[in-house]
């Protein structure tokens, strides 16, 4: 494996799990849970889910955009 490949991989890792954190603190609000009432960590939760199934739609156009 090339090094080129090697760097590509870990980039790959850290903008990830760079975005995926950015999701949380996007449904969250900017708030900690601790802060949080039910209401805002139920919303918090449902917009998580929401996140995931436009990343989940969003790859699936990608595959679907190749043919």
């Amino acid at each position: 494996m090339n090094a080129n490949r090697i760097i590509n991989m870990l980039l790959r890792m850290f903008m990830r799990k760079a975005v995926n954190k950015g999701i949380d603190m996007a449904a969250r609000r900017g708030k900690p849970p601790a802060e949080m009432t039910a209401e805002e960590r139920a919303q918090a939760q449902k917009a998580k889910q929401t996140a995931g199934k436009a990343q989940k739609l969003a790859r699936l156009a990608r595959r679907m955009g190749r043919f």
